[in-house]
């Protein structure tokens, strides 16, 4: 087995998707028209709470929370001191590149969420991927492939990699066992995620802006302090982007290193095209009522993750001097090392705490996501809902301690499998994509607020729920 799991990864994560994941964004980067630049503007004129009399969803910043939730992980701390290492400063440029066409590919994936959704037995948006396969290519069989693998990776699996790391974290700064970390973790994973989708969108709206805003104004207080320094480190990035300077780090070093090592970083971060994001774009409200407003969220969502999150991590490392090629320091370490040098001592326990929250609302993001395949697999009930909730539980009980390289490996073949599905769905039915976009923009310059009518896609006839798009 594992044999045949490094096999899998090595194809999707050494071929299919790393080159599949850029060309879809590039391709829909140029197929909308660079709406991720020129329409930058739209990503916050959508983002404000809907003010609709639906109330079958959560609302849009609610939406993007969760999405950053899950986004916004340890891969932000530890993966990006790892990519530094490896691949030299020139990484971070990289991780820019990715995110730049990836918010093209999170806008289509989510637009057509929102477009196929549907309500559950309790009258509440779900949708995804899953949806969009099924319901746009009459393939559910695809449908349910995507969500096992959905559930089995970021469900099951993930949650235990992000309570091991906070447990790593606790035991490395507080001397706290790793069981007892465990078990407290999973208590109030358990009484929010108990609650359902709503209930991880109350928590997510408050903790995500938080733990995200102090870890953003600590990069601005490192990047105060350096300020002297901070044009030759951005010298520095571009450089070793190139190959035009091996300044800084890299152990293998070279334009190649730094090229895979801030791909693989940037698109392990920011989740686009992976099909995990379109889960809770689809339970939203969107405001305005039109599929392509939520894809402006989620297109907004890589940003912050990649562009912000990921930067800060990046700059505060390489303005620290701690990342010394062959040393060892990496990952977890490399960034504590660094914010040790910025503000002292205090610096392990900020990395730890850090750590913990980014950790606990991606187990929560994650979790969300899941229900929505369990939906799909019509095992949405509350039985399969209480079953569901206890395993990921128990997954966090048992990550906290063990760290099976196996498992793990095997949740990274399984999301890359997943992956490759949502790519070829969002690739065939990006005519679709692109109708919805100009649709909305017609709207706009007509100075209308857009509204999506399910009378202009007749070809959509039966694929789609009108009713959830009919309006008094």
């Amino acid at each position: 087995m594992t044999a045949v799991i490094g096999f899998l990864n090595t194809v999707f994560w050494g071929y299919v998707l790393i080159y599949g994941l850029l060309a879809v964004g590039l391709y829909f980067t140029i197929r909308l028209k660079l709406i991720q630049i020129l329409h930058f503007g739209e990503m916050f004129r959508v983002l404000g709470r809907s003010q609709s009399e639906d109330k079958a969803g959560i609302s849009p910043f609610q939406a993007l929370t969760v999405s950053l939730a899950s986004r916004v992980g340890t891969g932000n701390l530890a993966g990006v001191a790892v990519a530094l290492y490896l691949g030299g400063p020139g990484a971070t440029f990289w991780m820019w590149m990715v995110a730049l066409v990836g918010m093209a590919t999170a806008y289509s994936e989510s637009a057509l969420a929102q477009l196929y959704k549907v309500k559950n037995e309790e009258g509440m948006y779900r949708g995804g991927p899953a949806f969009y396969i099924a319901r746009g290519l009459g393939a559910p069989w695809a449908g349910v492939i995507f969500s096992i693998c959905l559930i089995l990776s970021f469900g099951l699996v993930f949650n235990a990699v992000q309570a091991n790391s906070i447990a790593d974290a606790m035991q490395g700064a507080f001397g706290l066992p790793k069981v007892g970390v465990g078990i407290g973790l999973a208590i109030l994973s358990g009484v929010v995620i108990f609650g359902g989708i709503r209930q991880i969108a109350r928590v997510a709206e408050v903790i995500v802006p938080f733990m995200a805003i102090a870890y953003l104004l600590m990069a601005i207080y490192v990047l105060i302090t350096h300020a002297n320094l901070v044009p030759g480190v951005v010298g520095t990035i571009v450089g070793s982007a190139f190959g035009w300077q091996e300044a800084g780090g890299g152990v293998t070093g070279g334009i190649m290193a730094a090229m895979m090592n801030g791909v693989k970083r940037g698109l392990f971060s920011n989740e686009a095209g992976m099909g995990s994001a379109p889960n809770i774009a689809a339970v939203a409200t969107p405001d305005p009522h039109h599929p392509s407003s939520q894809g402006f969220v989620q297109a907004l969502g890589v940003f912050i993750d990649t562009i912000l999150i990921c930067t800060a991590t990046s700059v505060m490392i390489l303005l620290s001097g701690t990342l010394v090629p062959g040393s060892g320091v990496t990952g977890t370490q490399l960034t504590q090392a660094a914010m040790n040098a910025h503000i002292g001592a205090f610096g392990t326990y900020f990395i730890a705490i850090a750590i913990f929250f980014f950790a606990f609302t991606s187990i929560i993001g994650n979790y969300s996501y899941a229900e929505n395949a369990l939906t799909f697999l019509g095992a949405g009930n509350r039985m399969g809902l209480a079953i569901m909730r206890s395993a990921v539980l128990a997954m966090v009980i048992w990550g906290a301690y063990e760290s099976v390289t196996t498992v793990f490996d095997a949740a990274d073949a399984s999301m890359g499998l997943m992956a490759t599905i949502n790519l070829i769905a969002i690739l065939l039915l990006s005519g679709t994509v692109v109708k919805l976009t100009q649709d909305y923009f017609d709207q706009r310059k007509a100075g209308t607020v857009p509204v999506f009518h399910a009378a202009d896609y007749p070809e959509l006839k039966g694929k789609i729920d009108s009713s959830i798009w009919t309006r008094d």
